[in-house]
This record gives structure tokens, C-alpha cells and sequence, in this order.
């Protein structure tokens, strides 16, 4: 039997929880990169690099079964179907599973409210309309090809590296509250189950939200992250007078809570971590 072979486009933090799932289970993993650093790192980690630009593309593509997108669209839209589409339609006949992780910013702001994946897309961010326009045209050349593409539209990722315990530690966290506002959140422990669930039902293909059971306010977590530390609660800051970075104000821009039952009922998942307390005290334990 041939070994699996998963190309991974943009092989970045939920690309790589991934990969550690899969390499003990006989896969081959290659991963790009534009930073050689990085390829020395995914070599040490058993995924074979490939660095954009330098590293010839075709040919590795073309013995992939599977192929993962994680790279994000960049002014020019999706840098994959940009640069590649021709070599992706020759390799279409081999692969039998396409991935695409997208984001909960598709669905724009809905004052609090449930969202699911029948929800209309109404992007008000810049990213969350590049997005929705990716989306689009992996969905467009998917038909034209007849691929098996699943896109995963992920909440907000934390995970090991990504938690908020160094800054409440160093006492740069800040409690931003901003009434009314509410995130939904995923470890990427579950992000790479839910791939890997998909990856065993590519007749599942489709559009699914990943996210845990427990949509809160952005304050509440680094609360919470300060009480498991033993630490003084971080005080709050108004929204309104904080002083942010655009970047980090576009983050309070829309407000929802997200659904995950069809991720759950199709793909057979059950979360590791169900909400962001449970995801914390693992994070924590692990850093022991």
C-alpha cells in the first residue's frame, strides 16, 4: 500500500499539531516555508521542508494524496491558487482530500449572537473579506476539478506557546472589556483532530466550524489564567480609552458566539479540550 503523502502549503502552528498526529501513523509530511530556519526545524520534526521560491514545487506535489492550505490571502488574494493553480490541476487525479483553514471571521459581526455554517457571510474586516473571497475561489476550482475540498473556518487558536500566562506573568495582560463582546476559541490540539477526522472521511467533505463549547469574553480568560497562576487579577481597561494597535482594535470589531454540531455529528469528534478552563489547566500542566 502507498504510504500517505500530505502537502502542507503554509506549514505553520495548526499545520504542525497535525503533522505530530500523523508521522507516528505512517504518513509522509511536506511542509513550506519562505524561512530557512524553519525548514531546519520541520526536518528535525520528520516533515520534509520545502522552501517556497527555491524548492521546486511540481514535482512534489504531484505525489500527494492529500494537501492542506493554511496560508492566508495576501493583497493578490489566495498565494496558492496564485502561484500554483496550474500545477494543482495536474495533480488534482492523485489527491483525494483538500483542506482549507479559513476562519470565523467569514461570518462579520452578529452582536453576540449564534452563528453556524448556513449563516450568510458578512465579512466587515478587510481579512474576513479576503477570506470569504478564498474560500470562494477554492470552492470554484474544487468543482471545476472535482476535488474532495473541506474548509475549516477556525475560532480564535491557543494552544502551547500561545496561552496567556506569559503576559499575565510579566504583567502585560490587560483586561479589555468591551460590553457585550464575546469570542469563540479552539486548542490546536482539537484543531488537528478535527483534520485528522476529516482526513478518514473525505466523503465528508465540506464547510465546518471548529471551535469549543464555551464562547466568552476575551476578559474572562486572562482572568482566569491569573487565578490558576495564584496571581493578582489583572484590572480592567475600557475599550473606548484603551490604547490599542489597529490591529488589535479590528479584534473587537465583531462579536459572536459560533456553533460546532456539525463538526461533532459529521466528522464523529469529540473535543479534548470542551472549553477554555479545561484547554488552561492542561496548558499549565504542561508548562510544570
Amino acid at each position: 500500500m502507498t504510504r500517505p503523502k500530505l502537502f502542507s502549503f503554509g506549514h505553520g502552528y495548526s499545520a504542525q499539531a497535525l503533522a505530530r498526529r500523523l508521522i507516528p501513523q505512517g504518513w509522509d509530511i511536506i511542509g513550506t516555508t519562505r524561512n530557512p530556519a524553519k525548514a531546519q526545524q520541520f526536518d528535525t520534526d520528520g516533515v520534509e521542508p520545502l522552501l517556497l521560491e527555491i524548492d521546486p514545487i511540481p514535482a512534489q506535489l504531484g505525489h500527494a494524496t492529500h494537501l492542506l492550505i493554511s496560508a492566508g490571502p495576501d493583497t493578490e488574494g489566495d498565494p496558492f491558487l496564485r502561484d500554483y493553480r496550474e500545477q494543482l490541476i495536474e495533480a488534482a487525479p492523485n489527491l483525494q482530500w483538500v483542506g482549507y483553514l479559513s476562519t470565523t471571521g467569514v461570518y462579520g459581526d452578529h452582536g453576540g449572537d449564534w452563528v453556524d455554517e448556513t449563516t450568510p457571510l458578512t465579512p466587515g474586516t478587510k481579512r474576513g473579506k479576503a477570506r470569504m473571497q478564498a474560500e470562494a475561489d477554492w470552492q470554484a476550482i474544487a468543482q471545476d476539478l472535482g476535488l474532495n475540498l473541506s474548509i475549516f473556518r477556525l475560532a480564535g487558536i491557543y494552544g502551547p506557546g500561545r496561552g496567556p500566562f506569559a503576559k499575565v506573568r510579566n504583567g502585560t495582560a490587560r483586561r479589555i472589556v468591551k460590553p457585550g463582546q464575546i469570542f469563540s476559541r479552539i486548542h490546536v490540539e482539537d484543531i488537528a483532530q478535527v483534520l485528522e477526522a476529516s482526513l478518514e472521511r473525505p466523503q465528508s467533505s465540506g464547510i465546518y466550524n471548529v471551535c469549543d463549547d464555551l464562547p466568552v469574553p476575551p476578559q474572562e480568560v486572562i482572568g482566569y489564567a491569573a487565578k490558576l497562576l495564584g496571581l493578582p487579577l489583572p484590572p480592567e481597561e475600557d475599550f473606548e480609552t484603551a490604547e490599542m494597535t489597529s490591529m488589535a482594535r479590528s479584534f473587537y470589531a465583531e462579536s459572536k458566539k459560533v456553533r460546532n454540531d456539525r463538526m461533532k455529528q459529521e466528522l464523529g469528534v469529540q473535543l479534548i479540550y470542551p472549553d477554555y478552563k479545561t484547554g488552561l489547566k492542561a496548558l499549565l500542566a504542561q508548562d510544570e
